[in-house]
C-alpha cells in the first residue's frame, strides 16, 4: 500500500463517518443507476431534512471525492464519482484485514 491509498482511504471514510451521508450516498448511488437524475430538491424531500444539514453532508460527500455536482442553473445534480468509488474500494481491499 502507498501513503496515496491511506489518503484516499481516510478522505472517503471520512465522507462516509455518518449514517446520514451513507444513507444518501446510496439513494444517489441508486438513481444513477436507474438514469435518474438527484438535485437538492429531491435529498430534502426523501430524508427530511432541512436544506443547510443536506448542503452539509453534500459538501462533506464532495469532498471526499465521492460525489460529483453539476451546476444548471439554481440547481445543483449529484452523481457518483464511479471513479473514486472503485479506488477506494480497491484500496480497502489492500488493507488485507
Amino acid at each position: 500500500m502507498t501513503n496515496d491509498d491511506y489518503a484516499l482511504i481516510a478522505r472517503a471514510s471520512d465522507a462516509l463517518a455518518h449514517p446520514a451521508r451513507v444513507a444518501i450516498f446510496r439513494y444517489i448511488y441508486n438513481k444513477n443507476l436507474n438514469r435518474e437524475t438527484v438535485c437538492n430538491k429531491d435529498l430534502v424531500e426523501e430524508f427530511d431534512y432541512a436544506q443547510s444539514t443536506i448542503s452539509q453532508h453534500m459538501n462533506k460527500l464532495t469532498l471526499g471525492g465521492l460525489i460529483e455536482v453539476k451546476h444548471e442553473g439554481t440547481k445543483n445534480f449529484y452523481f457518483v464519482n464511479l471513479g473514486m468509488l472503485g479506488k477506494y474500494l480497491n484500496s480497502v481491499k489492500k488493507l488485507n484485514i
